[in-house]
């Protein structure tokens, strides 16, 4: 280090997350607010205008709400890295995604079998980043339909022009009022396996009903785990109120809330309306650079580098920074109106040390 040169150390959490990276095949061109504000979202692209808001659907409340601790009021609780409890299996990040077509309009007869309870759907997944692998898919539809019990639903792929292809499997078709489910994963979608840009079924009613069944809603619930943004250590968020007050004293976290509404979110974002971000400031020389009771280990690095700052002062100090961090789940749209629920690790500082 260069005599007369002071390190200058961050005193604010700058809220960087994970962002996708960019194709190496051109350098990537600076980004103005908004961009960052979009790809910070997992948005590729800038909306073309307010998002059209729909209902959230009750599942996506529900896994937001048993992730959130503001949401429930229990406090911390230990959620397990990258996994959604209530589905049972892996991932951060939860999609609902609508049917791409006119599914509520009345069908037309299938061109081979001449069945008009037959409809074909189309899922618009180009949203879905390479990295990401599927590890639940499941299908669920509202239909409108009379007859007696015992019909069953057949599901196949559909390409843009040609017929069906092999019936992939068949669900049981439960009341009217009741929707209909089905898992697609390893039937239409390969675990583990690159998510195809669109995907498309065709659907039909077996036997056919008396009249005309009507599709009213198709939906996808598609779950990812994105190993990039997965870490596997248990890091419940602390039951932990920052210091407050002017910048003196010892290093340690303090109290910075961050509104979705401020920073231009609000327009996305569902839910939360904002979180306890918090940031690290305080002096790291000694005796502050070491710990107190309860707080972070201190690096003996950061002691020899603050004992050297007592013998030279123009050798810099150990900056205060974040020791401890903890992640938030966001619920938001994305360009496509589909809902979101996407879970970003070292969002909030727990706890700060001299580094």
């Amino acid at each position: 280090m260069l005599p007369g040169r002071r390190r200058s150390c961050p005193h604010l959490l700058l809220l960087v997350l994970l962002l996708p990276s960019l194709p190496h095949a051109r350098a990537p061109a600076p980004l103005g607010p908004v961009a960052v504000q979009l790809q910070a979202l997992g948005l590729r692209d800038a909306p073309r205008g307010m998002p059209t808001l729909r209902p959230v659907p009750p599942v996506m409340w529900r896994l937001f709400r048993r992730r959130d601790p503001q949401e429930t009021r229990a406090g911390p609780r230990r959620v397990r890295a990258c996994h959604v409890e209530e589905l049972g299996v892996a991932g951060n990040i939860v999609r609902h995604i609508l049917d791409g077509g006119a599914s509520s309009q009345a069908p037309e007869p299938a061109r081979s079998s001449g069945l008009c309870s037959a409809w074909t759907v189309a899922f618009d997944l180009s949203a879905v980043e390479p990295e990401e692998r599927p590890t639940r898919a499941r299908l669920e539809l509202r239909l409108e339909a009379k007859g007696p019990r015992g019909r069953e639903l057949s599901v196949a792929l559909a390409a843009e022009t040609a017929e069906p292809g092999p019936e992939l499997l068949r669900v049981p078709v439960p009341a009217p009022e009741l929707p209909v489910r089905a898992e697609l994963l390893d039937a239409a979608l390969a675990a583990n396996a690159s998510v195809p840009r669109t995907l498309r079924l065709a659907l039909a009613l077996h036997p056919e009903p008396p009249s005309c069944a009507r599709l009213v809603e198709a939906s996808l619930l598609l779950v990812t785990l994105d190993p990039r943004r997965c870490y596997p250590l248990l890091r419940p968020r602390r039951e932990v109120e920052p210091g407050l007050g002017g910048p003196g004293g010892a290093c340690r976290a303090r109290r910075l809330y961050v509104s979705f509404r401020e920073v231009g979110w609000h327009r996305w974002v569902i839910a939360p309306r904002g979180f306890l971000a918090n940031y690290c400031q305080g002096a790291c020389t000694l005796p502050h650079a070491l710990p107190g009771p309860g707080g972070p280990p201190a690096l003996n690095h950061a002691v020899l580098h603050a004992l050297m700052h007592a013998a030279a002062p123009d050798v810099g100090l150990p900056c205060c920074v974040p020791a401890r961090l903890s992640p938030i789940s966001v619920l938001f749209f994305d360009n496509s109106d589909n809902v979101v629920l996407r879970h970003y690790e070292d969002m909030a500082v727990d706890e700060c040390g001299c580094r």
